[in-house]
C-alpha cells in the first residue's frame, strides 16, 4: 500500500520546467542571412542539451535592435518567459550610429538593472565597432569593461574575438558573420556562460 502511495505521488508531481536564457541581441545574434539553426544561439542550445542542465534558448534578438530598442522589450520579455539568466549582446547598433556613449550606457545599465530585479542573472557581450572612428570607437570598447567592473558582471570581452579580423568569416557586407563563423562566436561565450549555469 505504502509502494502505491508513493507511486501515486511520484506521478503526479510536475515535472521540473526548463530554465530560460533569454538572449537579447541585435542581428550578430539573430542568425541575420544564414539558416538559424546555424547561428550561435541554435549551437548554444544543441551543447546545452549535450551538456545535460536543463536549459532552453529564448532567443529575442533582432537585425538593426538598439540598446533603446532593447530596453523598451525588456521589461515584456522578461515577465513572459521569466529567464533565469540574460546574456545582454546590445550595443553594436548603437556605436555604428554614433549615438552618445552616456545614452548608451544609461540605457545598458537601466536593463541591467531591471533584469538583476526580476531576479536573473545577467551576462554581459562586449561589442567593438570599426577603428576609423577614432577615438570614438576606443571609448565604446572601453565601456563594456567599465560596466562589467562598476557593475560587477560577467562579460565575454567581444563577440567576435577572432573572427573580426578574418574577412572570410563574413558575409558580402562585411558586418555579418557566415555559418562557418558561429562554432567560434559560441566558443567566446561559452566560457563566461558556464560558470553561470547553477
Amino acid at each position: 500500500m505504502l509502494l502505491l502511495l508513493l507511486a501515486l505521488l511520484c506521478c503526479s508531481l510536475p515535472a521540473l520546467a526548463a530554465r530560460n536564457i533569454l538572449i537579447l541581441g541585435d542581428s550578430l545574434s539573430a542568425g541575420y542571412g544564414i539558416p538559424l539553426e546555424t547561428a550561435w544561439p541554435s549551437l548554444l542550445q544543441a551543447r546545452l542539451q549535450r551538456q545535460g542542465p536543463d536549459y532552453n534558448v529564448v532567443n529575442l534578438s533582432i537585425s538593426g535592435e538598439t540598446t533603446a530598442g532593447g530596453r523598451s522589450r525588456l521589461p515584456a520579455a522578461l515577465s513572459e518567459h521569466k529567464p533565469s539568466l540574460v546574456l545582454l549582446a546590445l550595443g553594436a547598433n548603437d556605436g555604428l550610429r554614433g549615438l552618445p556613449l552616456s545614452q548608451t550606457r544609461d540605457n545598458l545599465v537601466t536593463m541591467i538593472q531591471v533584469i538583476r530585479n526580476s531576479g536573473a542573472r545577467v551576462v554581459l557581450v562586449g561589442m567593438r565597432i570599426p577603428p576609423n572612428y577614432g577615438p570614438y570607437a576606443r571609448q565604446f570598447d572601453a565601456l563594456y569593461g567599465e560596466l562589467s567592473r562598476d557593475l560587477r558582471l560577467p562579460l565575454v570581452k567581444f563577440l567576435l574575438e577572432g573572427v573580426a579580423d578574418q574577412p572570410q568569416l563574413f558575409q558580402p557586407d562585411g558586418l555579418h558573420p557566415v555559418a562557418a563563423a558561429q562554432p567560434r562566436i559560441l566558443d567566446n561565450i561559452w566560457p563566461v556562460l558556464q560558470p553561470q549555469l547553477r
